[in-house]
């Protein structure tokens, strides 16, 4: 049945029921095991498919018409948090329904709701929003630049999700992404770097920018002066040692200076290395 794969292999009693399927067919198709019960309603197309994504699906068709998946079962789907946790959340209009947890929402909006695998979710910038509240600064700061990496993520999009919900508990935490165009970082290192560029008042840096051909992790215009962030994880082969010291040369050929912060002199001893990196941009 074409309406079943689009579910990933679940189906809804209502939806048999609307496409003529009497209710003796349907007991029939339970007592000879072609449907499999799942939730209250709703039925796995044997053979039952048990994975995350095939679960989230049929957790949306128990909650009823217009559910979609949400908070941290919809972050998972979207690919911005790693792993799926269970009881799986869903906006609804339903109430409690057994393993699943519900949330009421009367700010969601049609633009706020789309589908991702095929299973009707809240929007990755809505998804982010209904997580923020429950993440560290460096948890937001991971999925909203990991978003936007991704291509999932828009600002101009967050900034009206979040204008739209100015009470929401997420608003807050998630203007100051809003209203910085940077480009977004990498990886915690640079992440770490932007706030102790703050934190030293040091000049904003450039992050993840092109300089003669080449993306650099941090670059300061007004200086010339490139800071490459050096984790062991990604520089720590021959070929990447290379390639590091001829960008480095290529850069210098066009005045361009390189500093190589690794992070464990920036974890150890980040007050030396914020004075030294004030220094070098002081420097001649």
């Amino acid at each position: 049945m074409a309406l079943a794969k689009r579910q990933h292999g679940h189906v809804a009693r209502r939806q048999l029921l609307a496409l003529g399927l009497s209710r003796g067919a349907i007991e029939a198709r339970l007592e000879s095991g072609e449907y499999l019960p799942v939730h209250n309603g709703v039925y796995g197309i044997a053979p039952r498919r048990d994975d995350p994504v095939s679960r989230a699906a049929a957790a949306v068709l128990a909650c009823g018409d217009g559910a979609v998946l949400s908070h941290g079962s919809a972050a998972t789907l979207w690919g911005l948090l790693r792993y799926w946790t269970f009881p799986l959340e869903v906006i609804a209009t339903q109430r409690k329904r057994p393993g699943i947890v519900t949330h009421r929402c009367r700010t969601l909006k049609r633009r706020d709701i789309t589908r991702q695998h095929g299973i009707p979710t809240t929007s990755p910038e809505r998804t982010i929003l209904d997580n923020a509240p429950r993440l560290n600064s460096k948890q937001l700061t991971r999925m909203v630049n990991d978003g936007r990496l991704s291509g999932y993520v828009h600002l101009a999009t967050l900034a009206d999700v979040v204008s739209r919900n100015p009470h929401h508990p997420g608003a807050n935490l998630l203007r100051p992404f809003v209203e910085d165009s940077g480009n977004p970082t990498r990886s915690g290192f640079e992440d770490a770097f932007k706030a102790f560029c703050a934190s030293y008042r040091l000049p904003t840096p450039l992050i993840n920018t092109k300089v003669n051909g080449y993306e650099v992790d941090a670059y300061f215009p007004d200086h010339n002066l490139i800071v490459e962030l050096d984790g062991r994880r990604y520089h720590d082969d021959p070929e990447s040692f290379e390639e590091d010291r001829e960008q480095d040369a290529e850069q210098l050929k066009h005045g361009l200076r390189t500093v190589r912060i690794t992070d464990e002199r920036f974890t150890t001893g980040p007050d030396e290395e914020a004075q030294r990196l004030q220094e070098i941009l002081d420097g001649p």
